[in-house]
């Protein structure tokens, strides 16, 4: 595919131009060739790399770990450092899913206390909120 506008860019690649704007910002995407009007003109295999940061962010990697996982990809990289970035994502989304589940539970206990009827006041849900000492921030 030729050169490209950022507008065919982000309608091929499915994302808005503000998304790509900000992912050259953010250093995910290189700095494209411009026109002699000042235009950007991406090449084809930016839909690729567009596709591989979607991917990325949906499997909750950051944008600073998705830039080291292009760079990786890019230069040939240690697919163990890979593998690492990888475990410590998964390991901070099994951590995200146990605090998830803990406030779950304490939601799922304070709406069952709580009748919906009459005043706030002595509300168990309220009542917890304004209880001191119980939260660990």
């Amino acid at each position: 595919m030729d050169r490209m506008s950022i507008g065919r860019l982000a309608k091929a690649a499915e994302v808005g131009v503000e998304t790509i704007r900000f992912y050259e910002r953010e250093g995910l995407l290189p700095e494209p060739a411009r026109t002699a009007s000042g235009y950007r003109q991406y090449p084809g295999e930016t839909i690729a790399r567009l596709g591989f940061i979607r991917r990325a962010k949906r499997l909750g990697f950051s944008l600073g770990e998705i830039r080291e996982l292009l760079a990786l990809a890019e230069a040939h990289g240690d697919r163990s450092r890979v593998k690492t970035l990888a475990e410590h994502k998964l390991a901070a989304i099994e951590q995200r899913i146990g605090e998830l589940r803990r406030m779950r539970g304490a939601l799922s206990q304070l709406t069952h206390q709580c009748s919906g009827h009459g005043p706030v006041d002595g509300c168990p849900i309220i009542e917890a909120l304004h209880e001191d000492g119980d939260d660990h921030e």
